[in-house]
């Protein structure tokens, strides 16, 4: 038995992947529970049978979530910064833990506008039912909030007072490697316009290189744990919405 089993959908990085390089980044004894066998507890009738309340009263709202002993946590920024206190990956400092934790919820507020950019009417609909507003509410993102987000992480870094190499703190934490996935996602869902803006945040730029060269990561990233990205996640392609 693993210390933590991660449930998750099996083909898609989404929310699960900021839970994920937590893990891998702390070396976590971990499963990833969707992608077992179900001789082995897994898959996703398992994963979706805890989500309807059967074997537990803690009953996540929706993948991702993360089963540790007796607890049961959800939310992809509350299982990165549970795991990354207890994994080595958050600061020392009380105050700068606390922020950490807030840099992580933003991060989450940033993937979820990301999501609406190609599904701004429901999630229940298809992209091909909402093009029009899609694109009008990417163009906003690309003009608007895009330039935002980034800009607030490039002030933290330039204003951190242990220097620019991190978030929070002077160490890896789990703020750092949710903006490594962010940057990551973004990249491939809006390729124009990140190649457009990154110079004006080069620290941000430099952090992500960081993290993707920490040992554990590089060793993650080039393995077929990592599941790419693809058009049924969270961070999709579609050219027209990148001003293509």
């Amino acid at each position: 038995m693993a210390e933590y089993d991660l449930y998750y959908w099996p083909t898609i990085p989404g929310r699960g992947e900021f839970a994920r390089l937590v893990l891998e980044a702390g070396g976590a004894d971990y499963r990833d529970m969707a992608r077992l066998p179900e001789s082995e507890g897994g898959g996703v009738a398992a994963m979706l049978a805890i989500v309807e309340g059967r074997g537990s009263h803690r009953i996540p709202f929706a993948p991702p979530f993360l089963v540790h002993g007796e607890i049961v946590i959800s939310q992809a920024a509350e299982i990165a910064a549970y795991c990354g206190e207890r994994l080595g990956l958050a600061p020392a400092d009380p105050a700068d833990r606390l922020f950490a934790r807030s840099v992580a919820l933003t991060t989450a507020d940033l993937v979820a506008e990301v999501h609406d950019t190609h599904h701004p009417v429901g999630t229940s609909l298809y992209y091909e039912d909402q093009k029009p507003e899609a694109l009008r509410r990417a163009s906003e993102f690309r003009r608007e909030r895009l330039p935002k987000f980034l800009g607030w992480y490039e002030a933290l870094l330039a204003n951190n007072p242990a220097g620019p190499d991190h978030l929070v703190g002077d160490a890896l934490t789990h703020a750092d490697l949710g903006l490594f996935q962010a940057v990551e996602g973004l990249r491939y869902a809006f390729p124009r316009a990140m190649a457009a803006i990154e110079g004006a945040h080069p620290l941000v730029v430099a952090l992500r290189d960081r993290v993707a060269a920490e040992p554990r990561l590089a060793a993650y990233l080039a393995s077929p744990r990592r599941i790419p990205f693809n058009e049924d996640g969270i961070f999709r392609r579609y050219p027209e919405l990148d001003g293509a």
